[in-house]
């Protein structure tokens, strides 16, 4: 009788990147998704724009990574309210924030442009380029991250819907929504369970309408 032992099971491999591990992250929760993903990462960022329920990710992401850069794009035309908030929220949470602005000011564009254009107004789309998409693409060279945690969820759009948690980003960067699969009444009882500040005065002017695209996502998908 043979007293040789069964040569153990291998293990399978992990997946070389977290692009080739996307279909892991499908039925995790929000909290799991972010410590996995860090797995495959050396330098996180993390976005926000202060909207509605943005405290939500912000919370979950900085209890977790303290020090991760958290950009934020101010267009210059943000609501009074959404300044008062992302001053309380930066406090609060001992956020390492990077405010990237447009090369053109609010007041000077205003003065020389006549302000925001309309969505049927031809020059909406150099207007988005200046005060939302250029500024954004500044942080990623500068900062030259990995992995981009961002707030998106798939009730918002149907685009949104077709990236799933995990995702390829721009500029080499791999794009994670740790929210993905949650509603907006799921946001709320986080805000409410870790209680969080909200805002509910909030508008994007190269949005404008709620479930349209303003070209961030975008961003890195080959659209």
């Amino acid at each position: 009788m043979s007293n040789r032992q069964a040569a153990p099971t291998p293990r399978p491999a992990e997946p070389a990147s977290l692009l080739g591990a996307a279909a892991d992250f499908q039925h995790l929760d929000p909290h799991s998704i972010v410590r996995q993903a860090l797995r495959y990462a050396t330098r996180p960022l993390l976005s926000t724009n202060f909207r509605p329920r943005a405290a939500a990710l912000l919370h979950l992401v900085t209890r977790i990574v303290p020090d991760i850069p958290v950009v934020w794009v101010d267009s210059g035309y943000n609501t009074p309210a959404t300044y008062r908030f992302a001053e309380e929220v930066t406090q609060r949470l001992n956020l390492n924030l990077k405010v990237y602005t447009p090369l053109v000011s609010s007041a000077r564009r205003t003065a020389v442009l006549g302000g925001v254009p309309g969505l049927d107004d031809p020059g909406h789309e150099a207007f988005t380029q200046e005060v939302k998409l250029e500024p954004f693409e500044r942080a990623l060279r500068e900062l030259a991250p990995d992995l981009w945690f961002t707030g998106i969820r798939a009730e918002q759009t149907d685009f949104r819907k077709t990236l799933g948690v995990v995702s390829r980003g721009p500029f080499g960067t791999t794009r994670v929504a740790p929210f993905f699969a949650l509603t907006g009444l799921d946001l709320e009882d986080y805000l409410y369970e870790h209680d969080l500040p909200d805002n509910d005065d909030y508008f994007d002017p190269t949005k404008v309408l709620e479930r349209r695209e303003c070209g961030l996502q975008n961003l890195g998908s080959g659209i």
